[in-house]
């Protein structure tokens, strides 16, 4: 007896297949049973130790010694702020006036103009 191919479902393949379902199902529940059965009991775990007042102190008085950062004021006085948008405030650099800019760029094309009459640019 040779059974050919067909265009319809295997059966005998999906009731293997459900009866090796069926049989992991019911291992996994018998395993699942035995742990519940043999199930020991788990230690808590310690408690977080409490810190003694002793050392309390000695934190809180530490923490007083130590430097605090120094803070910068956001808001300042309308005077102090148009003092400093006028360029001349701390941290500042100095801006050079326009004709020191323009001889600066003068002085620059000519030695522009000097490279390219020797080709070098």
């Amino acid at each position: 007896d040779v059974k050919l191919g067909g265009l319809g479902p295997d059966y005998e393949a999906i009731k293997e297949k459900k009866h090796k379902l069926k049989l992991q199902k019911e291992y996994s529940r018998k395993i699942k049973e035995y742990n519940m059965k043999n199930i020991t009991v788990v230690q808590r775990l310690p408690t977080k130790a409490q810190v003694s007042p002793v050392s309390r102190q000695k934190a809180l008085e530490y923490a007083k010694k130590i430097p605090r950062p120094k803070t910068f004021m956001t808001r300042q006085s309308d005077q102090e702020g148009k003092e400093e948008r006028a360029g001349n405030g701390p941290g500042f650099p100095q801006i050079p006036s326009l004709e020191t800019l323009w001889s600066r760029h003068e002085k620059e094309k000519e030695v522009v103009a000097a490279f390219k009459a020797l080709h070098i640019l």
